[in-house]
């Protein structure tokens, strides 16, 4: 029972045979797959792909590295995807100062609005973070509904103050294969802290090929188990713990039926949320 939070199965690493590596994967005892998508011709991808394969969900959003091209037009034009069957995410949206590919002003807007529309919609929204780890705390801050938010803080990799800060909101934490690389010992330890129905796992496949695959490309879903196996050690629990934890979390999440796996009705509840 392993769930894949967060993978980019419309990358053109996976476009060769991608029936038959979903269903390696699957064999491999991957249960859920989030397809996360990076504009808007990605979202359609993803749905596409989510549509195709019942173990297969779709987010729908703008990566902040892609908002210099994202229009208003675009973003009315995605608004109404996400009430498909099949989306179950927003974004990922976010910050990103490590490349200059997007005027920053322009990823606050488009991140603000992900925020926005989970608090309308319910949909948790996913969020990318790269060396702006303040300015995101701000954003988060003054955006926050009732002091909660519905978010996942993707691949983490930031301290144990935003770590904190982020479960006070509500937040989810995942965690991708960055936590295995055998110099992360501070982030291990930040893993180790996350009550365990706020955590995630992840593959941010095609990249970050967790140990002892850090060279292998591309990353697949298949390999999260590392990650999964990695936190149980560290956390003192069982793999099958781990296991069960982060798939019954995931599905909480996402708002899926744990027997059907179909996506439920749902409204985020600040004042419900833990």
């Amino acid at each position: 029972m392993l769930f894949d939070t967060h993978a980019h199965l419309d990358s053109r690493e996976f476009q060769n045979d991608l029936p038959g590596q979903i269903d390696n994967w699957i064999q491999q005892g991957v249960s859920g797959i989030l397809a996360v998508a990076t504009n808007l011709d990605s979202t359609l991808r993803c749905i596409s792909i989510a549509e195709r394969f019942p173990q297969v969900y779709a987010s729908a959003g703008f990566h902040p590295n892609y908002c210099r091209e994202a229009t208003d037009e675009q973003w009315q034009t995605l608004k109404p995807l996400i009430d498909h069957r099949r989306v179950v995410a927003l974004g990922e949206t976010g910050l990103d100062k490590y490349r200059d590919d997007c005027p920053f002003d322009r990823q606050i807007d488009f991140f603000e609005r992900h925020i926005q529309l989970s608090h309308e919609s319910g949909l948790p929204f996913i969020v990318h973070m790269r060396d702006c780890e303040q300015e995101m705390l701000d954003v988060l801050q003054r955006s926050t509904d009732k002091g909660r938010h519905n978010g996942i803080m993707h691949s983490f990799c930031g301290s144990q103050a935003t770590a904190d800060r982020c479960l006070e909101w509500g937040m989810m934490i995942s965690f991708s294969g960055m936590v295995t690389y055998p110099r992360n010992d501070e982030l291990r330890e930040i893993a180790r802290t996350i009550p365990g129905d706020r955590l995630l796992i992840e593959t941010d496949a095609p990249w970050l090929s967790p140990h002892p695959y850090r060279k292998v490309r591309p990353n697949t879903p298949a390999l999260v188990r590392h990650t999964a196996e990695c936190l149980a050690m560290i956390r003192h629990e069982t793999c099958d713990a781990i296991f069960a934890t982060t798939d019954a979390n995931a599905r909480r999440l996402f708002g899926l039926d744990s027997i059907s796996g179909t996506k439920q009705d749902r409204a985020f509840s600040p004042e419900k949320s833990r």
